[in-house]
């Protein structure tokens, strides 16, 4: 046996004994953190055993085969009683768990307890005030038929709103078959004004229903979001006019923004209503002055109105000449904007916890 040889097996003896020593004492307390750092010691890339092969390259090619036996008989070793080890430690860390102490759930809480979403409070003061005027919150399918999304809405088929740049339509599934629905085509609503067709299908006159919701549109640049907040709301009754709407519209902005909101009704076209018109707010931070969010005109545009067009009734079966009705809806997010002073629209859905949490737990 060469000088180098022999240098070579006996530290092979001497990792192997000093492996067994510190093994011992991890067996004591075998942590995650114990095995894990005596595997590095031992088989790391600057490990002992990994220097052991390293060693070999002093050693002739004769005496090579030899002691990188030795070498991996150790390694195969130490191998082995790791696995071993690591299964220790996963028994050892559930009996640390075990032997802690109970998590005492009658401590109180400390902290902040959290927040809701301005537009989370901004709907729940809506859903408060139109109950206080005697509408029933009405709640309905975000995926739906082109039929109650459309069709029934006087929005017919070669209307822009049914662009596929403006609607998200579902792709039919495996094995529905060559027929066509006769409700047309699966959408993601693109306003709550379905819910209008789904209440007058399901109950009859009178009617006075608000409709809070989701809504979605393939629309996305800084003013907005593929996905935002409308809140619909509608009566069908005899005798329903145009005074009706402005009355219960002003009163309304009144009971969210305070007694001297200013509203005022524009001429405007929406398919399912007529006449139809733009409903225009005073514009809260400025007060009515001018400012860059109105552009200098005091007024804010929050959402459409009008009286309930003949077309509809007919859809569901109501006769025009006996029932009238009127429906307006606008965006609870631009609400929530203009009732908080958020200054820019996309804060509202940028999940910023410093930001969010402000706003009240409660309302």
């Amino acid at each position: 046996m060469s000088q180098d040889q022999s240098a070579v097996q006996l530290e092979v003896e001497k990792i192997a004994e000093q492996f067994k020593t510190q093994s011992q004492w991890v067996q004591k307390s075998p942590s995650p953190e114990a095995v894990e750092e005596l595997r590095l010691h031992f088989l790391g890339r600057k490990g002992l055993v990994s220097g052991l092969l390293e060693s070999l390259k002093t050693c002739s090619r004769e005496e090579r085969p030899l002691l990188g036996k030795s070498i991996n008989v150790l390694k195969q070793h130490v191998e082995s009683y790791l696995e071993s080890l690591k299964i220790a430690s996963l028994q050892w860390v559930t009996q640390q768990k075990l032997a802690a102490p109970p998590l005492d759930i009658s401590l109180p809480v400390t902290g902040s307890p959290g927040s809701l979403h301005p537009v989370t409070l901004m709907r729940r003061e809506l859903n408060r005030e139109f109950r206080r005027m005697g509408f029933t919150v009405y709640d309905g399918p975000e995926l739906d038929f082109e039929f109650y999304n459309f069709n029934a809405l006087n929005i017919l088929e070669n209307h822009p709103a049914r662009d596929m740049q403006d609607t998200f339509y579902i792709a039919p599934l495996p094995g529905d078959g060559p027929q066509p629905n006769p409700l047309g085509r699966l959408v993601l609503r693109t306003h709550t004004s379905n819910l209008q067709i789904h209440a007058m299908l399901a109950d009859r006159p009178p009617l006075r229903i608000v409709a809070p919701g989701r809504v979605f549109r393939v629309d996305s640049d800084p003013t907005h979001t593929p996905m935002f907040h409308q809140i619909e709301a509608f009566v069908v009754d005899r005798g329903i006019h145009f005074g009706h709407l402005k009355g219960v519209i002003s009163t309304f902005m009144k009971a969210i923004f305070g007694s001297n909101m200013k509203t005022r009704l524009r001429p405007s076209y929406f398919p399912f209503v007529e006449p139809g018109a733009e409903i225009d707010i005073q514009c809260v931070p400025c007060g009515g002055k001018g400012c860059r969010l109105c552009k200098d005109t005091g007024w804010i545009e929050i959402g459409g109105a009008g009286m309930i067009h003949p077309n509809v009734f007919e859809a569901v079966e109501l006769d025009s000449e006996i029932y009238t009705g009127f429906a307006f809806g606008f965006g609870i997010d631009r609400m929530a904007m203009m009732k908080y002073k958020v200054p820019d629209l996309r804060q509202l859905f940028e999940g910023s916890v410093s930001y969010l949490g402000q706003y009240p737990v409660v309302l």
